[in-house]
Order: structure tokens, then C-alpha cells, then sequence
């Protein structure tokens, strides 16, 4: 063997090396992910699902769907994935803006004429779908000066979906169905109680014991701030249209995931973060991220989407645990375990 014939497989064997590494880094993660569940307290009970550019590469399933009839989890199982629901509402009111039905710096009384407080002609659009409102009632004064704080809540976006309603001149639950139609996201609906489907029971967890949710939160009212039920696999469809441009013009996809005001949530860290229109907006990790939590009525549910590597992390539970420390246990160590890892990094 010459001189020449030896570096070259020596750059082969080392190419090869390097190349066989990075590749088990990048698998490392799904030990990981399956170490975190298995060690979790409360037990993990729920489906995690990582995709990336529209693909599967790692989903687990754990637990019951119903414990009373030890119905077993599956990854097509539905939750209420509560407000994850917000960026739902806040597309469908960026669609009614593109076609010039809505502005988004009017005051919300030339949509919801109904409504009789005088701050109803100084709030506006923009200001219900980042929370900086202030409404806290709507027979109440605002708590605040409108766009001067951020407040987070429900009532908000319930007037989201009212003014999509009114701008659409369809139901709420009928353009959001329709759009989930177009995306192919077969198991996704808004809630209804004589249309359950395959919807995992919710649970309150105290103590380890789990209780059955047998009152719901979600209302026809709550539809825009509540009230999608959805699975993991169809999130994973949702984010891979809505953050590759086929479902918002370029412009409108801009205004919904910009910085317009701060926020803290534990979830997301210690400090504020940015807060777009039903999405919040992580810049101070080692990777940008967008996404939202949910719960309520037993569930839990994140949603995230890392642009630059295109990766989306969905997990979502039935179940809620009494001590709010623990609310998104797992959910959080998986998190953070991945923003160390390869995968996330910049394609």
C-alpha cells in the first residue's frame, strides 16, 4: 500500500469516525427522553412526539387513557390541549386581516358592537391577541392602561374568536374545522360533548391519586382560548405548515411570532420573554424557540418549534398534578435536555 493509498483511508476512517459520532449524539437524545419519563414523579402519563421537516423521529406512549377501563394510550389518542388553542384563534384572525375583513390597530367596538364599557373604543385587535388589554371583566374598568402591561388570560380570546365569527360570517367551530380539513389534521376538532371521538379522560393527580375530571372548563364561549382537541401527530402537521408559510403570507406569519411585549412564564425560564399573538418567543436560550403551553380540565399539553434546526416537541398529558411546581415536569427536563443536544442545531 503507497503513501497516498494510506492518508486516503485515513481520511476515510477518520470522515467515518466523526461521522458515526455525531449520528449517536444525535441519538442520544431519545435515551434520554426515555430515561426522563421512566424516572418522572408523578409517573409520566401522556404521548412526546419529535418531528422534524414534517417527519417522526421519535414518539413514546405511556399510560391509560382512561384508568378506570385501563384503556391503554396510543399516539392517534386526542386531548384538550387548552391554550394551545390561542395560536389557533390568533391564525384564523390573521387570515380574516389578509383578506380586509380586520385591522389589527382598530378598536374592538367596530367588531363587538355589543360591548357597552367605554374601553371598548381604545382597546384594540393587536392589543387582545398579546394580552396587553387589560380586561379583566367585561362589565369591569380595565385594570390597567391598554398596551401598557401584559396580563395573561382567557377572555381575550374569547373576543378572537368572536370577531373571526363575525368577520368570517361562519361560526367560529366551523372555520377552524375547515382549516383543519385543508391541513389534513384529521383529528382535530373543537370540543363538543356529544363529539368526544377518541378524547383521553383528564385527571387531577393528588398525592398519586388520580380523580376523574367530570366538569369542563371549555364552553362554546371558550372555543378561540380553549377549546381545540387535537393529537400529537396532528400539532406536528400544524407547525410544519404554519411555520414553513403555507397557511400565513410571510408578513402575517411576522406579526404573529414578533417580540411585541414581555412575559414571564416558569415554563420558559425565570426571566421575561418575548410574547407574539398566542406564542411566545424564547430568544435567551442557546437556541431560538416559539411555542405555548396548555392546561386545564385534567390536560396539559407544549407545543415547540425550533426554526432553525425545524424541529417541533409536542407533549401532551391527561392528567394534571395538585402541586403547580410540577406542572410540566417532564415536559421541562426534555426541554432542556434537548436545547444541549446536536438536533437542534442549524441545519
Amino acid at each position: 500500500m503507497n503513501f497516498i493509498t494510506k492518508i486516503s483511508l485515513l481520511f476515510v476512517l477518520i470522515f467515518a469516525s466523526s461521522f458515526n459520532s455525531s449520528a449517536q449524539k444525535k441519538e442520544d437524545y431519545k435515551k434520554s427522553i426515555d430515561s426522563i419519563l421512566q424516572k418522572a414523579n408523578p409517573k409520566f402519563n401522556g404521548v412526546v412526539l419529535i418531528s422534524q421537516n414534517g417527519k417522526t423521529l421519535y414518539s413514546k406512549v405511556e399510560g391509560f387513557s382512561n384508568f378506570e377501563t385501563k384503556k391503554p394510550l396510543k399516539l392517534d389518542t386526542q386531548f384538550e390541549i387548552m391554550s394551545n388553542s390561542k395560536l389557533i384563534a390568533a391564525t384564523l384572525l390573521l387570515l380574516e386581516v389578509e383578506k380586509g375583513n380586520v385591522d389589527l390597530n382598530t378598536p374592538i367596538k367596530k367588531y363587538l358592537p355589543e360591548l357597552t364599557q367605554t374601553w371598548a373604543d381604545s382597546v384594540t385587535v393587536h392589543q387582545l391577541l398579546n394580552h396587553s388589554h387589560g380586561i379583566v371583566d367585561l362589565q369591569k374598568p380595565l385594570a390597567f392602561k391598554s398596551g401598557t402591561q401584559f396580563k395573561y388570560g382567557n377572555l381575550s380570546f374569547n373576543l378572537v374568536a368572536k370577531i373571526v365569527a363575525l368577520s368570517s360570517k361562519k361560526s367560529y367551530r366551523e372555520i377552524a374545522e375547515s382549516l383543519f380539513k385543508k391541513l389534513k389534521m384529521n383529528q382535530t376538532f373543537c370540543y363538543s360533548a356529544d363529539k368526544t371521538q377518541n378524547l383521553a379522560t383528564g385527571y387531577f393527580n393528588a398525592k398519586n391519586q388520580l380523580e376523574p375530571i367530570t366538569t369542563r372548563q371549555i364552553t362554546d364561549e371558550s372555543l378561540g382560548a380553549d377549546g381545540i382537541i387535537s393529537t400529537v401527530s396532528d400539532l406536528a402537521i400544524w407547525n410544519n405548515n404554519l411555520h414553513k408559510g403555507k397557511i400565513l403570507k410571510p408578513e402575517s406569519y411576522q406579526l404573529l411570532t414578533q417580540n411585541t411585549i414581555l412575559s414571564q412564564h416558569n415554563f420558559f425560564g425565570k426571566e421575561k420573554d418575548g410574547y407574539g399573538y398566542g406564542i411566545r418567543v424564547v430568544e435567551k436560550e442557546s437556541v431560538k424557540y416559539l411555542g405555548h403551553t396548555g392546561l386545564g380540565d385534567g390536560f396539559s399539553s407544549v407545543n415547540l418549534y425550533f426554526p432553525e434546526s425545524d424541529v417541533s416537541l409536542i407533549v401532551m398529558e391527561n392528567q394534571m398534578p395538585e402541586d403547580s411546581n410540577l406542572y410540566y415536569a417532564s415536559e421541562f427536563k426534555i426541554k432542556n435536555m434537548l436545547l444541549k443536544t446536536n438536533l437542534l442545531k442549524k441545519k
